[in-house]
Formats: C-alpha cells, structure tokens, sequence
C-alpha cells in the first residue's frame, strides 16, 4: 500500500566470480613454489596486459585453444587439481590479480605444458548475474572447485575432447 514504508531490501549486486568462489582465500600450506606454475600463471598475465582490453579474452581463448591441441592425454582427477592447487598457491604471492579466470586458465596451460589435457570452462549463473572460470577433466567433474560451481552453466568450454583429435 502506498501509505505504507517500504520493507527494506538487500539490492542485488554483480559478481565476477570472486564473491562466491574465492582465489584462496587463505595462505596456502608452504609446499614450495611450482616453477612451473609461474610460468604458467606469468604467461596468462602477460596475455592479459598486453594489447587492448576489448580483446583479453579472445586472446586467452586464443592461447587456451592452441595448448588444447598439443595434448595427447587426459588428465586425472588428481593432476588437475594438483594443477589447480600449484596455480593458486603461486597465485598467492603474485601482484596481479589472480582470480578464477587467470587460475584457470593457468591450470590449463600446466597441464598442457605436460601434453595433459583438461576443459577450461566459463559459465554464467542468473539472479544476479555472475560469471566464473574452472577447469574440469574429460568426464564433467570440477577440479578444486566448491559444489556451487554447479550452478554455472557453461557457455564457452575449451579443451573438451569432442573439440580435438587425440
């Protein structure tokens, strides 16, 4: 009713990933630093800055494509994890920012640099509107990511089988 105040409410807010699926968020266990993961992580940020921003992700994409095609082997559950885990803990120290997406595809260019590959996916969720990168093996399941992961719905996948010849 009009004569009534309004009920206060929480507006809703953008997210890019970060809020739901933290960078890890806390200091990673000291189990020294993957050389090369930082390479892999300091590739994917090069990629980044360098050129025009309107076109970072056809340039990431455009990476991302071209490691795929080199592997000759999926990797396990636990290389892709191992692969995640490396990514975030050098992610950890760098100055950049560092999240979902650049975690990722990092990932994805480690494994590759070990003819291993994995999907790297960028999916969306609705109400509100969210986007978020992770990377899976060949059979659908997430690597180090948390169960809301499943609310994304993939809209880009690179990597996955059907995409390649092996």
């Amino acid at each position: 009713m009009p004569w009534q105040t309004p009920l206060p409410a929480k507006a809703a807010t953008a997210s890019w990933g970060s809020a739901e699926h933290p960078a890890e968020a806390t200091r990673p266990v000291p189990t020294g630093t993957s050389t090369a993961a930082a390479a892999a992580l300091a590739m994917v940020l090069a990629i980044t800055r360098l050129g025009s921003r309107r076109a970072t992700m056809r340039r990431i994409t455009n990476v991302l494509r071209s490691a795929a095609s080199t592997c000759r082997q999926p990797a396990t559950h636990d290389q892709a994890e191992a692969a995640v885990h490396a990514v975030r803990r050098v992610g950890w120290y760098s100055p950049a920012r560092t999240a979902c997406l650049e975690e990722s595809a990092a990932a994805v260019l480690l494994l590759a640099s070990r003819r291993l590959s994995a999907t790297w996916c960028h999916g969306v969720a609705p109400d509100p509107i969210r986007l978020h990168a992770w990377v899976q093996t060949d059979d659908g399941v997430a690597a180090a990511e948390p169960s809301s992961t499943l609310a994304y719905t993939p809209a880009l996948t690179i990597g996955a089988r059907h995409q390649h010849p092996l």
